[in-house]
């Protein structure tokens, strides 16, 4: 990199990575250079990258082994295509390009970007784990920092948060490594498929706000039960200290765990919720009174509790609809109010928070209302989003996938969301899956007559769109949810629907 390109890189707010840098990255992997002196030792980058599809010139590759992959076999060809400097644990012969060697490739990754976020000591970290609802919160974190910054923050992007599902132990190092210098916030999504990664993530982030959402039964089959999930999510309050708060949901079957994990390490907890004021004796420090959730929205009053007990009240109009989406603003209050930012501005974010694609975004098929939650499932949000289902107008149809990763509780868990789906206002159920039968099972059970259940969604296409034909001729508007595990693609549904349509 020239002199002029780290000007620019320096000048963009971009982090120069060094020889000197990475070592010190690295120490505790006993990483050292092979070949710095007789190559460029005083080489410069702006990006570590560890796909060689995505190496421009100028880059540093890093080789991940993974389980059916060895980045070692691209080495070569990442310095072909223009990489100053690789990360490896097993040197290439005659590479002509610094070769940093580490015992691990993977773990080195995670210091270097333990480190990067260690170059930023005045940003405000928020970790957020939780089994639903940390998309929603994300995308309300986003707006409510948004609005600190007003104009100027849209325009440079003060937050960095998390993408997608860059969520584990190879996701978060890839987005800390994002951090640039005008970076104020960072909101981190911290998922775990293990006991023990949120662990490895959070000390890595070392967030001063850490916050669980619920604890529900999503990855249930890989963790043997609820117990378990509750103390792998709990892992995000290791790395706290005295400066830092632990965020505990109020309306969950594990805040008295939560809370006291949360103690062992800050004594700052600050809990949220609503749905169980009135069971118990003393309140949450953020809580929502006077809650009216339409079709469209929801409407609330925020209170903030302060140290002296009283309380400020600010008012909400969050466009989201559904009871589960004022438990996630609550969320990303008690998150915000606890990085320092004022109750109004909270409520100015809140109100123009909106939903990413996928979840419950909305879209017209002539006379009728899509409602597009196929982002993911689990069977919390699917009852939240049966709710929101009940509470709009015209003939409603679910629509379902199956829910993944649930193991040997998979039968049983459908069968009860079946239930609990025959007992809402919902006129017309459609199941696709391996386990169809045991959601429409369960809510035959139950006395829904309108249930049916199909190997594919192919099999489903038909029977809906003759439903839907049928309400056509009646002039009779439909409202229809879509909802499943992100491996069932449900969206597909849709695509289908509004091609036949168009």
């Amino acid at each position: 990199m020239s002199q002029s390109t780290v000007e620019t890189a320096q000048s963009s707010g971009l982090f120069i990575w060094t020889a000197e840098h990475l070592k010190a990255a690295t120490t505790q992997l006993k990483g050292q250079w092979i070949g710095l002196e007789t190559t460029d030792k005083h080489f410069t980058a702006t990006r570590i990258i560890t796909d060689t599809r995505k190496i421009e010139a100028g880059d540093i590759y890093l080789a991940i082994v993974g389980e059916r992959f060895d980045g070692h076999s691209f080495v070569e060809a990442a310095v072909e295509k223009g990489a100053v400097a690789v990360i490896v644990s097993q040197p290439v012969a005659d590479l002509g390009v610094p070769q940093l060697q580490v015992e691990d490739t993977r773990l080195a990754f995670g210091q270097i970007a333990a480190y990067r976020r260690q170059q930023h000591p005045n940003l405000k970290v928020i970790a957020l784990t939780g089994s639903s609802g940390k998309t929603t919160v994300k995308e309300m974190l986003r707006h409510i920092f948004t609005q600190v910054e007003g104009a100027h923050s849209a325009e440079q992007n003060t937050t960095l948060v998390t993408r997608g599902n860059l969520n584990n132990d190879f996701g978060v190092p890839m987005m800390l490594l994002e951090l640039e210098q005008q970076h104020r916030y960072a909101v981190l999504e911290l998922g775990a498929n293990h006991i023990g990664e949120i662990a490895y993530t959070a000390a890595m982030v070392k967030p001063d706000v850490a916050c669980i959402l619920n604890i529900g039964t999503a990855h249930l089959g890989e963790f043997g039960g609820r117990d378990n999930i509750a103390k792998t999510k709990a892992e995000i309050y290791q790395p706290l200290t005295a400066a830092s708060t632990a965020v505990v949901p109020f309306d969950d079957d594990y805040t008295q765990q939560l809370t006291d994990a949360a103690k062992k390490y800050t004594p700052n907890v600050s809990h949220f919720g609503w749905q169980q004021l009135e069971d118990k004796a003393s309140l949450p420090d953020i809580y929502a009174t006077d809650v009216e959730t339409t079709a469209l929205q929801s409407r609330f009053k925020l209170h903030f509790a302060k140290f002296d007990r009283e309380t400020v009240e600010v008012e909400v109009t969050l466009p989201m609809s559904g009871a589960h989406n004022v438990s996630n603003a609550l969320a990303a209050a008690a998150c915000a109010y606890a990085a320092g930012i004022a109750p109004e501005v909270i409520a100015a974010g809140l109100n123009q928070a909106t939903s990413s694609k996928g979840r419950l975004g909305r879209q017209t098929l002539g006379m009728h209302q899509i409602i597009d939650d196929t982002y993911n499932a689990n069977p919390n949000s699917m009852r939240a989003a049966t709710d929101v289902l009940a509470a709009q107008s015209g003939y409603k149809i679910l629509v379902l996938g199956d829910i993944g990763e649930l193991g040997e509780a998979s039968r049983d868990e459908h069968n009860k969301l079946g239930q609990d789906i025959a007992n809402k206002s919902v006129d017309m159920l459609l199941c696709a899956g391996e386990f169809a039968k045991d959601t429409v099972a369960g809510a035959k059970s139950q006395g829904m007559q309108q249930a049916y259940q199909f190997e594919t969604k192919a099999d489903l296409l038909p029977k809906l769109q003759a439903v839907l034909a049928e309400q056509n001729e009646q002039q009779q508007p439909c409202t229809l949810l879509f909802k499943g595990s992100r491996s069932t693609t449900m969206e597909t549904l849709i695509d289908d629907l509004l091609e036949a349509e168009g």
